[in-house]
């Protein structure tokens, strides 16, 4: 679709400032939802400052398209994430389904769907709904929501994923932090932590492909290792790239949906005493949480090919950047896109990509995860409350929380 581009929208454009990119912005207050409520209205489109510019795309329906046209959009030209990198790091990193197109990506994808059918991940439901408990029991009366509930989570459900021994959790969690925290000082002293955090997971990975190949168990891993019904199999680099991305994608999505959801139950304590009242709204809940929260706030593409987008003149190799945050508070998709409304129904949210070869392998999981918390936290804990201020991750890439503080009542 085409949107009309008038001399006065130019000249306003040029008034405003917008800066969707400043990860200290992000730091102090999240995603800039006036600066994307302002483009979506204006200017879906944007052509954004950078190094080197980029377009802003900021409409439900331009970031759909984008999402479900890799032949015209690529992850693989330049990779799917925000910031450049040199050619011989570009060549590594097309080696994970993330940084892939069709049909490499598709002949990838169908190898890895084996462990995460709809059927697998419904039978972790006990053993989620378990481990949510035995977090919730170790908490004290006052507590890190983030910390002690919100990140160990799925971390435990990866450990179960893999088949590792829990007591590698806490390995995960600083791999994790360290890879998406790289721009902040609590998690990381530099960017290249990111990288020694990635070569630390490859070679954890490595070792437990010797393992399962020696003694395969019934766990995600193994079924990996083997063949399929073609004969096909994951080799080594492609499994320990996927492990990174697990851990990663596992872990992160989860962890600050889960926080930022409750963060955003405490500043609408109407929708927090509408599920303490029905915990049963945890699975509408969980879709809302994701929309609101959208906790992966962009991803990157490059285009293919000149062509038209949103009404402005896309050419080839240049850089497109798609704004799920914004995408998920369209007006003209969501009625009252800025109401927190935990029964929201329908909610076609894109919280896990807008479709696509792309779409989120792991989203049955993390709506599982999470519908699951927030029914045992309505039931058990009805009168939580927040005790301090929440502190967010400096990342435009993850829309992240790293402390909210909480007493359990």
């Amino acid at each position: 679709m085409q949107y009309p581009k008038t001399k006065r929208l130019i000249k306003r454009v040029n008034r405003v400032h917008i800066d969707l990119v400043d990860q200290d912005n992000y730091a102090a207050a999240g995603p800039p939802h006036q600066q994307l409520a302002w483009l979506r209205a204006n200017d879906p489109v944007h052509r954004h400052p950078g190094e080197p510019d980029f377009w802003a795309v900021t409409r439900y329906e331009d970031v759909v398209h984008v999402s479900r046209h890799s032949e015209l959009f690529s992850s693989a030209r330049k990779l799917a994430l925000f910031n450049e990198m040199p050619e011989e790091q570009i060549a590594m990193q097309r080696m994970m389904m993330l940084n892939q197109d069709p049909p490499e990506h598709t002949r990838r994808r169908s190898l890895v769907n084996r462990g995460f059918t709809p059927r697998t991940i419904g039978a972790l439901e006990q053993h989620i709904r378990d481990i949510t408990d035995d977090l919730l029991d170790k908490c004290g009366s006052e507590a890190d929501f983030v910390t002690e509930v919100a990140a160990p989570l799925p971390l435990y459900v990866i450990c179960e994923l893999l088949g590792a021994p829990v007591t590698d959790r806490d390995k995960i969690f600083a791999w994790s932090n360290r890879m998406i925290g790289a721009q902040d000082p609590d998690y990381a002293d530099s960017p290249e932590e990111g990288s020694n955090a990635a070569m630390e997971v490859y070679a954890y990975a490595n070792e437990l492909a010797v393992q399962r190949k020696a003694n395969p168990r019934n766990d995600i891993v193994s079924k990996l290792l083997q063949s399929d019904e073609a004969g096909q199999s994951l080799d080594e680099t492609e499994f320990d790239l996927f492990v990174l991305l697990l851990v990663v994608a596992g872990n992160e999505t989860t962890r600050n949906a889960a926080s930022g959801g409750m963060l955003a139950l405490f500043e609408h304590p109407d929708q927090w005493a509408r599920l303490a009242a029905d915990p049963g709204l945890a699975a509408t809940a969980a879709d809302e949480i994701v929309r609101w929260v959208s906790p992966v706030n962009l991803f990157r593409r490059t285009s293919t090919a000149d062509q038209v987008l949103g009404g402005q003149q896309i050419k080839e190799n240049d850089k497109v950047v798609v704004f799920y945050s914004s995408a998920n508070r369209d007006t003209s998709v969501f009625p009252d896109a800025e109401v927190f409304d935990i029964g929201r129904s329908p909610n076609p949210h894109i919280g896990f990509g807008g479709g696509g070869a792309h779409f989120c392998l792991g989203n049955h999981l993390a709506k599982l995860e999470l519908r699951v918390l927030f029914e045992q936290l309505a039931r058990r804990y009805p009168n939580l409350r927040q005790t301090g201020d929440a502190r967010r991750l400096r990342s435009h890439f993850i829309n992240g929380i790293k402390e909210l503080p909480v007493k359990l009542t």
